[in-house]
């Protein structure tokens, strides 16, 4: 049994640089920049991840990254622009980009993974447009009356909705939030189930329960932040009530607790639900060759994250590449692989192998990275 430890190298101070430059040509080219921004700091991040003591590398092209960046701009567009000309044009852009987006998903993972190497050769997304598909569309299907309560709304941004409408609206929203847990289990699992190294494919064995398990903090105060919102959408829109006793006081309060809720959830649920969900994914993550393993910790990450905070605040902003670095180096490196067999030795041999699988480029079209 080999353990092979990841380490990340960078610095916050060498990472400034190479932030405060894509930050400055970012303004001038008006954010056309974004894909050559993106590719230096995948780049830098990528060669400082040390996975056995040899350094990931990031391939991909800023030139093909820019179509897939303008196409998925494009889409957005032209959704935000249907959706402002009329309800049913809005509908039917929403369908169209929900039929497209499983492609760009899939293609987004495949361009990420063949664009990223380790010891020489490319690692690869193995995972099919058809379950990609089938992994997506209940999230389309859990999306969709949302979207059409939302089209139902008046165009009259001053107008009263319908006395239906807040009672609808939430009940759709509070059956979309307790299927979130089952829809980010199916995308992980359909993520996990398909990478693949030197003809290594990872398995995925983390089971729904444990996933709700891990939500059940997350969709209580989300859960509470809908009954408030609702509560407080309701007392609004009630005509002719005097606001005095309980129902003064219900109005006043309600905006605070709103707000203490979206605190609590930002500060705190935030890291935990990441902690934890990082020490689910990744250690269900593997073969029977390999298989990696997570023991990130809520309170280092809580920390850390106050600390980060403060700092950005008291630098206005300029305290965050440091930030950056330390959240990937505490991450990563919480993170470390259990292998039975020689890593290195299959990483020759594939080399060795007819059609040269080092130089393997990644088959993507559009170049999209959508960072998944």
């Amino acid at each position: 049994m080999r353990h092979l430890p990841i380490t990340f190298t960078g610095s916050g101070s060498e990472y400034f640089r190479i932030w405060i430059v894509n930050l400055l040509l970012l303004f001038v080219t008006l954010g056309l920049y974004w894909p050559w921004a993106k590719v230096r700091r995948l780049r830098y991040f990528w060669a400082n991840t040390l996975v056995d003591g040899d350094p990931l590398g990031f391939h991909g092209e800023a030139r093909q990254m820019f179509k897939g960046w303008v196409l998925v701009g494009v889409l957005f567009v032209l959704y935000n622009w249907a959706s402002s000309f009329s309800a049913i044009a809005g509908l039917v852009a929403f369908v169209a980009l929900a039929a497209l987006w499983p492609a760009l998903w899939r293609s987004s993972l495949a361009f990420r993974l063949g664009n990223t190497s380790w010891r020489g050769l490319r690692f690869r997304f193995v995972g099919s447009l058809r379950d990609a598909y089938l992994t997506q569309l209940p999230s389309f299907l859990a999306a969709l009356p949302l979207v059409l309560l939302s089209f139902a709304l008046p165009e009259d941004p001053d107008a009263t909705p319908p006395a239906w409408w807040a009672g609808v609206f939430g009940g759709a929203l509070l059956l979309f939030l307790l299927t979130l847990p089952w829809l980010f289990w199916r995308m992980k699992a359909y993520q996990h189930r398909h990478y693949s190294y030197a003809g290594l494919q990872t398995d995925f064995r983390a089971g729904l329960g444990a996933f709700y398990l891990i939500a059940l903090k997350p969709l209580l105060v989300l859960l509470a932040l809908v009954g408030l919102s609702m509560l407080y959408v309701g007392l609004r829109f009630a005509g002719g009530i005097a606001w005095d006793g309980v129902l003064w006081v219900l109005f006043r309060v309600l905006p605070m607790l709103f707000a203490g809720a979206g605190l609590l959830m930002f500060f705190v649920i935030g890291p935990w639900l990441t902690a934890r969900l990082q020490n689910l994914v990744w250690t269900k993550t593997g073969n029977a060759q390999m298989r990696f393993i997570s023991q990130l910790g809520f309170r280092r990450l809580l920390l850390l994250g106050f600390k980060n905070g403060l700092l950005i605040a008291l630098t206005l902003g300029l305290y965050w590449p440091f930030a950056k670095v330390a959240v990937a180096r505490l991450r990563l490196e919480a993170v470390h692989i259990r292998s039975v067999i020689d890593m290195e030795a299959l990483a020759a041999a594939e080399h060795e192998q007819p059609g040269e699988a080092a130089g393997e480029a990644a088959g993507d079209l559009f170049g999209l990275d959508m960072g998944l």
